[in-house]
Formats: structure tokens, sequence, C-alpha cells
């Protein structure tokens, strides 16, 4: 499985690059505004900075909420770098839009997908990634792991290449259950990511390996 860290802090792509564990970034509007980075310029520089500190794909999403728009925005965000995907609404301008840049062999990820439905049209057209938001189905009452099993089970059904990734990953069992269930990727902060390196039995342990060793110098 793939592990992608979503924010725009540099400081925490970084950290999680030097682990040698990540695979990509996932970053939302909402997520540039917390880090207090504003305007198109700024945005699409900070963007560049992304690439430049990862290896793998950095989706990039687009603000229009009509085709036209989509695909202005879209082809100006995948000319910035190779690894930049273009992040897509799921709405039906989205999908035309996702259709489009599969098209150009433009990367693309379909976001604030909550059906199995909308995962199955983001597949056919194209979508290299589908984003069914975990976290916030929880958040609901809903189920959101079973959603993961059912795009799992359906993109199998008919060999779909589309991946899917797991968006709205707020803690490390989360990460656990997407793994077990066969989701491609997951996104989620770094303290999901770095909650895997725990367990009080290890820190005993090399306590105890430590105490040991001063003893016998």
């Amino acid at each position: 499985m793939k592990f992608f860290i979503d924010t725009a802090n540099l400081d925490q792509i970084k950290e999680a690059q030097d682990m040698g564990v990540l695979d990509g970034v996932t970053t939302n509007p909402s997520l540039m505004a917390k880090e207090g980075i504003t305007g198109h310029d700024n945005i699409m520089k900070h963007y560049l900075d992304i690439c430049n500190i990862v290896d793998g794909d950095v989706s990039a999403e687009v603000i229009s909420t009509d085709v036209e728009g989509m695909i202005k925005e879209g082809e100006a965000l995948a000319a910035l770098h190779e690894q930049i995907v273009v992040k897509l609404p799921m709405i039906k301008d989205g999908i035309k839009a996702c259709k489009y840049f599969s098209s150009k062999g433009i990367k693309t990820n379909v976001t604030l997908v909550f059906s199995a439905g909308q995962a199955l049209l983001a597949a056919k057209a194209g979508a290299t990634y589908v984003s069914p938001f975990l976290g916030r189905l929880d958040d609901i009452s809903t189920d959101g792991l079973n959603l993961i099993a059912e795009i799992r089970q359906i993109y199998d059904n008919y060999g779909f290449g589309t991946q899917i990734l797991s968006a709205s990953v707020r803690h490390t069992m989360h990460v656990i259950d997407c793994a077990k269930i066969g989701s491609d990727v997951m996104t989620g902060p770094l303290s999901s990511i770095e909650g895997l390196l725990k367990h009080p039995l290890t820190d005993i342990g090399l306590a105890k390996f430590l105490e040991d060793y001063k003893k016998g110098n």
C-alpha cells in the first residue's frame, strides 16, 4: 500500500520523506490556507516546492466547478511538473474533465467520493485515483471501511486500473484497516504514519537492551 501525506506543510512532508516510506502528497485549498498559502502564484509555487521534496505523485486540486474551467486549471497544473495529479470533484463536470484528461495521458484524482456508484463512474472515466473519504463517513455514523471494500470488489470484478486512495484517514487503525481491505493508497496526517512505529513492548525491549549493554561496559 502506498503512503501519501495529506498536508501542505513542507516540514511534515520532509519528515515523512526522510522516513523513506512516503509515496506522494495530497493537498486541497483548505490545507493550503491552513499554511497561509494564498493567491494563485503562491499556490503554484508551493506545489513546485512539494514536488521538489517528494518522489511520487502530488495531487493539486482545481477550484472550478464547470468542465471548461477545470480543463483550463488542470492543464496549467499538469504543466507545472510531471508529478502533478489533477484533483477533480466528483460531479458531472468533474467526470467529463476526468475523461478529457485521461484521453490526454494526464493523471487525475477524483475526490469527494462517498459511494461505490461514484467510484464506478470515476473508474469508467479513466481516473488514475479515486478518493473515498473514510473519516468523513465515520463522522456521520456510516461505515467508511465498508465503502472501501465495496469499491475494491467492483474494481477487481472488472479489472479497473484506477487506484483506491483512501482519504480522510484520521488515525493509525484506519491505516491498518485500509491495508487489510486492499486499498491501493492511503492519505492522512503524519501522525497516522508515525503511529505505526509505536508499541509499548518495543520501548520496553529497547530499554532492556540498553540497560544490559551498560551493565557489560
